[in-house]
């Protein structure tokens, strides 16, 4: 136990490269399991964060969760040493962040994807529906065997309102599609296990899958290469993975943790933090799909003017997505 104490001290210790500025409480990050690079959620986050950093020369102090023991234990050592405010990437990181508020009072915290009502936490949360609804639709109109599939990390109502919006987008599109759906697994490994989701785009793959969607943090990356290796089609999650496969990526389902981020930082540095929650959708900017140059050969017009027209009726309230969420059931 005093090794892994003795660890994590080092480990809050590590500072990204940057002037501190006098009497300026230095921020912090707590990244989840998966790692700060895994391309995807924690990623978007490092690079929000990282954005900060360039723009202000303000450093920051940063740990990357290994198991589910060190989050409570990363953020108290981040408070203990002044950090504020204190940002929990991921929803697993509530109860971390919720005593940690209680504990420190006059310290700010933020958590991204969950809920914590604490006076001195900001919540930020997104409605994932939209932009797997507006995927959904690609998918549905890239597939020339009306079947596609979805592949989720850790079975959790999170994960569960990605596959629910991506079905109704791809029924939308649609009615008569197939879409088959699996979970890596219901432990925090799910997040974190490439292999494991090579193998489920390549099973829905052989019954018939041409599109396969990926939510599944650094797991979701098998996927992508299973697509790649079998000349199917991938969607991309969180950050934009278009350019990992260029060719095979047919567009990317945007979750703007970067903005969140940086704007957790930025506006405590600046005075306009504020406590309580933010609901961030299309409307909002915090959701969308990515276009880019590696995969406009891809979306033909049609396409674009079908997830373009989906994209404004939702803002509008013409189109109503269902929220998993809501009541942990996807109508179909």
């Amino acid at each position: 136990m005093k090794k892994l104490l003795a660890t994590m001290g080092a480990g809050v210790l590590v500072l990204a490269a940057g002037a501190a500025l006098a009497g300026d409480k230095t921020p912090a990050v707590v990244f989840d399991m998966g790692g700060k690079f895994d391309k995807s959620f924690n990623q978007g986050v490092y690079d929000g964060v990282e954005r900060f950093r360039k723009e202000t020369g303000i450093k920051y102090r940063e740990f990357e969760v290994k198991n589910p023991t060190q989050r409570e234990q990363a953020v108290r050592k981040m408070a203990q040493r002044g950090s504020d405010p204190v940002l929990g990437v991921g929803f697993a990181q509530a109860s971390a962040i919720e005593k940690g508020a209680k504990a420190f009072p006059k310290t700010r915290f933020a958590i991204i994807d969950m809920v914590v009502n604490q006076p001195n936490v900001s919540s930020i949360v997104f409605k994932e529906q939209e932009g797997s609804f507006l995927v959904g639709i690609l998918a549905a109109m890239a597939s020339k065997t009306g079947k596609v599939g979805f592949v989720g990390g850790m079975d959790i109502p999170l994960i569960r309102r990605f596959e629910c919006g991506y079905y109704h987008g791809v029924k939308h599109a649609n009615g008569s599609a197939t879409v088959y759906a699996n979970m890596a697994g219901t432990t925090p490994a799910a997040w974190s296990d490439p292999t494991k989701g090579a193998e489920l785009a390549k099973s829905q793959f052989d019954r018939g899958a041409d599109v396969v969607f990926a939510a599944a943090g650094s797991t979701g990356l098998g996927a992508l290469q299973s697509a790649k290796d079998n000349g199917k089609y991938a969607i991309g999650v969180d950050s934009n993975q278009n350019y990992l496969h260029p060719g095979t990526m047919l567009t990317s389902m945007l979750k703007r943790v970067d903005v969140a981020a940086y704007n957790t930082f930025k506006s405590a540095n600046d005075g306009s933090w504020k406590p309580g929650i933010q609901v961030l959708g299309l409307k909002e900017g915090g959701i969308d799909w990515a276009l880019d140059e590696h995969n406009k050969n891809l979306i033909t017009p049609a396409m674009k003017t079908a997830v373009d027209q989906a994209k404004a009726d939702i803002i509008a309230g013409k189109i109503k997505v269902h929220d998993y969420m809501s009541d942990n059931k996807c109508p179909k």
